[in-house]
């Protein structure tokens, strides 16, 4: 797919991700991502990285929605899949009759804004994870076992142990999480297969969007400025992406082996 695809609106969309990032994506490993041998590995660590997001939006859900004695009302990502589209309001699981104590689990959920973008979140992750293990299928792509890089883990380790700083904390690292996912969308779209090339383009507005929310979320619990911790944790992605780095993974830094 030519580059001309990331036409006037994505890269109206893009500006403010790339202002918020701290640093591009280094040339050295957009070349690697390139190889053909390497399609593999980028296209089940991709599926990770949807489910993954998936997965920290659901515990979000369960820690700060939830009181600690209801959270068992809560199932699996599973149950979001069955969710109709998502209502403006806040009654996003009031259509599902899981009933405790003969009250639908919605009833023990805080109608907030955490809630229905998570939720949203989580439905469309769900959609994105399907959606590579289709390609990966038609493709015989396997989905095996891949280790995680060490992009998350080596963020969240300085998030704050105390609340509401450690929630802000994991809003912001989810903001910078989506907003790299959507910068190495636009980055390897150009460069890959048409298929691939449009799915990729596809991404762009839920990504984007996604880092907005978190963002939004972060401010609105932290309720004073969060550009000090903002900025720190965008010092501590940028060191992670542009260090030398043994694994290739989609948010992997510099290849250092190749």
């Amino acid at each position: 797919m030519n580059a001309s695809l990331l036409n006037a609106e994505f890269s109206q969309l893009l500006a403010p991700i790339d202002d918020f990032l701290h640093c591009a994506t280094p040339p050295q490993w957009l070349e690697e991502a390139r190889k053909p041998e390497r399609l593999a590995v980028l296209l089940v660590d991709h599926a990770n990285c949807e489910m993954k997001a998936a997965m920290s939006a659901h515990s979000l859900v369960r820690r700060y929605c939830l009181p600690k004695e209801k959270r068992k009302l809560l199932p699996n990502l599973d149950f979001y899949k069955s969710l109709d589209a998502l209502p403006e309001k806040g009654e996003v699981l009031g259509k599902q009759a899981l009933m405790g104590n003969n009250r639908r689990v919605f009833d023990e959920l805080s109608k907030n804004d955490l809630l229905v973008k998570m939720v949203r979140l989580i439905q469309e992750e769900l959609h994105h994870f399907e959606q590579v293990l289709e390609i990966m299928s038609a493709r015989k792509v396997a989905y095996d076992t891949l280790s995680a890089s060490r992009y998350a883990k080596g963020m969240l380790a300085h998030v704050r142990t105390h609340e509401p700083a450690a929630i802000v904390d994991r809003l912001i690292i989810g903001a910078y999480i989506e907003a790299r996912s959507c910068e190495r969308f636009a980055q390897l779209a150009p460069y890959l297969d048409e298929e691939l090339s449009r799915f990729y383009v596809s991404l762009l507005r839920s990504e984007a969007r996604h880092y907005q929310d978190y963002l939004t979320l972060a401010q609105d619990y932290a309720g004073e400025s969060i550009d000090e911790r903002v900025a720190f944790f965008g010092e501590q992605e940028a060191a992670l992406i542009q260090a030398p780095d043994p694994l290739f993974r989609f948010h992997s830094g510099v290849p250092s082996v190749a």
